[in-house]
């Protein structure tokens, strides 16, 4: 018998029941797949089927494994369906106050030579271009940084069929989040929101949202359109009225800052009718910080403006759900050809972080189960708020010594419990 058989049993179960949300109204063949892809990254902590196959040990040779994967995850593209999914499940998880963060980036390639759809995509860490895919990722989180919604991950190619720009895409998944979730919350990007259209997009959705601006931009300011200055050169007109300190981690330490900030009102001249507020940040880098917003905001409030700057430190923790779901997965590892294989790997990794993230935590008689993973994980110093790491090296501690997949496990009453009886209402 397994060592921790009822926990094993009891993960195996919910993570049955979580993969037949996900495929339900599919063929049972992509059922099957969704099932043993969901459990299979879990329990070999990969996306490489290889590994997937071996965490399934089925009674047949592992190429036979292999190959039904490669074959059915070429054959549709799941990402749509299980997006629309895990967007559907979210949606009562998401409130008004929460900062729905979207995080364009990317999964490097720069070896492969006969993946489809391999684009160029810039490597920021070397300041090069590179091969690979493009990724975006929609989180929501709340302010206290405890609660993790993750709604919306796409991979995608520039060399795709009716591609058109980066801001087209970014604009789509935009509006794609809003018709399952709404207007609710308030919507973070960095830099890469530093563009018209995007602004302009944001404003036609009704939507709030705060984005950090490039230095080389230029503004008018003061409510006055014939007063325009340069972005990297606003803070010379700007007041600076209050001061605080931030605690940011940064390459597993924790630094402190002194920060001043204060406000100006500001316009676009490529819309230079619509006014914002700019909050502009001192003291974190060696170059000011511009957060822009259309939030209504006062000015000399301390509280109001210190909102704004928490928005974006929010959207810096979502980055972490976009960091865990590359490095516990191993996901820029991808070892598949075809380009529908990439996508819908990368929503499954990204549907797993959903499962870990809230799934687990919707039951109180689950706790239990989720403690004994975090026991498992065996960490140092405790878990931190950020407890996905933990649960992903807790579940394949739990699962790497069990002697049968997820196929055909045994249930609490003994019985064979078939994947497929798990189609069960939310």
């Amino acid at each position: 018998m397994d060592a921790n058989s009822t926990n094993i049993s009891r993960f195996k179960m919910q993570c049955n029941k979580f993969s037949g949300i996900l495929s339900k109204g599919l063929s049972l063949p992509k059922q099957r797949l969704v099932n043993q892809m969901i459990y299979g990254i879990q329990a070999s902590k990969d996306v490489k089927l290889s590994n997937i196959s071996r965490a399934l040990q089925e009674d047949i040779p592992l190429i036979k494994t292999e190959d039904r994967l490669s074959r059915n995850l070429d054959d549709i593209d799941l990402t749509n369906q299980i997006n629309d999914t895990i967007m559907r499940l979210g949606n009562d998880k998401v409130t008004d106050e929460m900062v729905i963060a979207i995080d364009p980036g990317d999964i490097m390639k720069p070896y492969a030579k006969a993946m489809e759809g391999l684009c160029n995509i810039y490597d920021g860490s070397k300041g090069e271009t590179a091969l690979g895919y493009h990724l975006c990722q929609v989180t929501a989180a709340n302010l206290e940084h405890n609660k993790l919604v993750p709604l919306y991950c796409q991979a995608y190619s520039s060399e795709e069929e009716g591609y058109e720009t980066s801001t087209e895409k970014i604009t789509s998944i935009i509006s794609t989040v809003v018709q399952k979730v709404g207007t609710k919350g308030v919507w973070a990007i960095d830099r890469q929101g530093d563009n018209i259209k995007i602004i302009q997009h944001f404003n036609n959705e009704e939507l709030t949202f705060v984005t950090r601006l490039k230095l080389n931009r230029y503004l008018h300011f003061d409510h006055n359109k014939n007063k325009q200055v340069q972005a990297e050169r606003i803070a010379n007109h700007v007041r600076f009225r209050y001061k605080t300190q931030i605690v940011m981690l940064e390459d597993g330490r924790v630094k402190e800052y002194t920060i001043e900030f204060g406000a100006i009102t500001v316009s676009i001249p490529e819309d230079p009718d619509k006014w914002y507020t700019l909050v502009v940040i001192k003291g974190y880098g060696k170059q000011p910080m511009l957060l822009l917003t259309n939030k209504p905001v006062n000015l000399y409030s301390h509280k109001e403006l210190y909102n704004i700057i928490q928005i974006y430190l929010t959207r810096w923790k979502c980055d972490e759900c976009f960091r865990y779901i590359k490095q516990s997965y191993n996901l820029e590892d991808l070892r598949v050809r075809s380009y529908k294989a990439i996508r819908n790997i990368t929503a499954m990794v990204h549907a797993i972080a959903y499962f870990c993230s809230v799934y687990m935590g919707m039951k109180l008689k689950l706790k239990i189960l989720v403690q004994r993973i975090f026991i498992l994980s065996k960490r140092f110093f405790g878990i931190p708020i950020f407890y996905n790491y933990a649960m992903a090296d807790g579940i394949y501690e739990l699962l790497k010594k069990t002697r049968v997949g997820i196929e055909n496990f045994k249930g609490r009453q003994g019985n064979i419990v078939d994947f497929q009886l798990s189609l069960f209402p939310d």
